[in-house]
């Protein structure tokens, strides 16, 4: 039952297609993006283009949650045009960050974290370590 997505039957319901800006930094991230919005209902097809990082997808979806999707996926994912980023950032409200008051000071938090990573490896993996960084 929780499967199920819910039309509207007053409207016209049509496929759309919902284009967007996705940095694909290799090959293997078309496949990834193809995988991630194949799992999303009324999606007919996926096209990925990797050298215009573009991915354009067609099907009866919303297009805020297609976008929801790949930003799971890609943090710096946007709608190819303009003016749909320009919607999408009118409807999100942005966080108030903390007050410093309220953040507690650091204690040597990097210092002691990089000691505890040095004592935990064993003489063995340290001579590994040695032996390979002076293997050109």
């Amino acid at each position: 039952m929780a499967n199920l997505q819910i039309v509207l039957a007053s409207k016209n319901v049509e496929a759309q297609y919902v284009e967007m800006r996705v940095p694909l930094y290799s090959y293997g991230c078309e496949t990834k993006v193809k995988k991630a919005l194949a799992h999303l209902k009324g999606i007919y097809s996926v096209n990925v283009d990797f050298n215009q990082q573009k991915v354009t997808v067609w099907g009866i979806c919303n297009k805020y949650d297609v976008l929801a999707t790949m930003k799971n996926k890609r943090k710096e994912t946007r709608f190819w045009n303009p003016e749909d980023n320009q919607e999408m950032e009118d409807l999100t409200p942005t966080p108030t960050p903390p007050s410093p008051s309220s953040v507690p000071p650091p204690k040597f938090a990097l210092r002691s974290f990089s000691l505890t990573k040095a004592r935990s490896l064993s003489w063995k993996a340290w001579k590994k370590v040695f032996i390979r960084s002076n293997s050109f």
